[in-house]
C-alpha cells in the first residue's frame, strides 16, 4: 500500500534534516534487504535517495540513466543485484559511512 504524499513528504524532510534518522534508514533498508524483503528495501531506499542525492546525481554516478533507476526502486521494479549493491556503495560513499554486516544469534 503506497504511502499518503504528505506522510512520504514528512519522511523525507526528516530523512533530510536528521542524520542519525538517515543512517539507520538506510542501514534498515540493507537489513531487510538481507532477510529478503525486497519490495520493502527498494521503497526504503527510493524515499532514501529521493531526499538525499537525487536519482539524477546518482546516475552520473552509476551510469543508469535516472528512468532506469527510477523504475529499478518502483514497486514493479526488477533490479539486478549488481545495481542494488552498487547504489548501497554510493549512498555510503556520498553519506561517509559505512555499514557493517554482522551475525545475529
Amino acid at each position: 500500500m503506497a504511502l499518503p504524499k504528505d506522510l512520504k513528504e514528512t519522511i523525507r524532510a526528516r530523512i533530510r534534516n536528521d542524520e542519525s534518522f538517515r543512517f539507520a534508514l538506510l542501514s534498515e533498508a540493507v537489513e531487510v534487504l538481507l532477510t529478503g524483503d525486497l519490495a520493502t528495501a527498494k521503497s526504503v531506499l527510493r524515499d532514501y535517495i529521493e531526499a538525499t542525492i537525487g536519482f539524477k546525481k546518482l546516475s552520473t554516478q552509476t551510469g543508469l540513466s535516472p528512468k532506469s533507476l527510477m523504475r529499478m526502486f518502483s514497486p514493479a521494479g526488477d533490479p539486478r543485484a549488481a545495481h542494488i549493491f552498487q547504489v548501497i556503495s554510493i549512498l555510503q560513499k556520498s553519506e561517509g559511512i559505512q555499514l557493517a554486516v554482522s551475525a545475529a544469534a
